[in-house]
């Protein structure tokens, strides 16, 4: 017994009909006729009761539909199984992120991954952009949530979003009463910032940003994550240049300002092995982003 006779079967057995069955599965009547009788001789009974109006099951034939059903239902579903691990669909994703990501990112690409490939089992681990760098490169993470991803060797790389920087200053700062400000004009400031030793990729690109228009990247205060510096800004210990999703975070006595300087970005990225064979990796995770953004 064959899933091609069961599914011939099953077709005769809804139509109650030869001809609207051999049409309904785009065959012709007499190979469908001989394919049945061929599954009565294995069954050694007969499934269904012929005359010249019309065509009925037999008992037997009432109980090889249910269990005939069941059996094509259970394939698809073993097929489709296949073709999502094919595809990368199922199995587990170790994904790291930047500490930014999770406000702004991680909660609704978790939400979609479930969703949409359920039989995804996500570790989720949050890392600065240099060490998922390592750490895949190490094979000890799959995928990360990144930004500034600078070129290294073996590591692919493809963008997710350019999100806007903002200024964070005290709400009694000079530029408090702004909506929003050049860069330059950020100049004899002190700044609150991440240790470049351990954050170098957006240390590197805002320095380099300030420094374009002439602004020293002064450094009063050092801390690694973005609510302890902000925290600072607002205990008027300096300013900082953050991600414009830090703005989730509302403290009292702190401000954010735009900045008018049309590259004052910042670049993630979803980084990868270069020669992973899980296309999960790409595809998947910047389609979800790609629906995410567009919500």
């Amino acid at each position: 017994m064959n899933l091609r006779r069961l599914e011939l079967f099953v077709a005769v057995a809804e139509e109650l009909h030869f001809n609207r069955a051999a049409q309904r599965l785009h065959m012709a009547q007499p190979p469908l006729s001989q394919q049945i009788r061929k599954l009565e001789e294995e069954c050694k009974t007969a499934l269904f009761i012929r005359n010249s109006r019309n065509v009925e099951l037999t008992a037997e034939g009432e109980v090889l539909l249910e269990h005939a059903r069941r059996v094509l239902a259970q394939y698809a579903v073993m097929e489709a199984a296949l073709a999502h691990a094919k595809n990368g669909e199922l199995g587990r994703l170790r994904l790291g992120f930047v500490s930014s990501a999770a406000i702004s990112m991680v909660p609704g690409l978790v939400r979609h991954l479930h969703a949409q490939w359920p039989g995804i089992e996500l570790q989720l681990r949050e890392e600065t952009t240099d060490v998922q760098l390592e750490l895949i490169a190490t094979g000890m993470l799959d995928a990360g949530i990144a930004r500034e991803v600078r070129t290294v060797p073996g590591i692919g790389a493809t963008v997710l979003r350019h999100e806007s920087l903002v200024v964070a200053v005290s709400s009694d700062h000079r530029l408090a009463g702004r909506s929003n400000v050049a860069l330059k004009e950020l100049k004899g400031e002190a700044f609150i910032a991440f240790p470049r030793s351990r954050i170098s990729s957006l240390f590197d690109h805002i320095s380099a940003l300030l420094h374009a228009v002439g602004v020293d990247f002064t450094i009063t205060q050092e801390a690694v994550q973005f609510p302890t510096i902000l925290g600072l800004v607002a205990a008027h210990l300096g300013i900082a240049v953050v991600p414009e999703s830090m703005r989730a975070f509302t403290i009292p006595g702190l401000v954010y300002l735009d900045i008018k300087d049309t590259n004052a970005t910042s670049t993630v990225s979803l980084i990868y092995a270069a020669d992973t064979p899980n296309p999960l990796l790409v595809s998947k995770v910047k389609e979800a982003f790609e629906e995410i953004l567009d919500s």
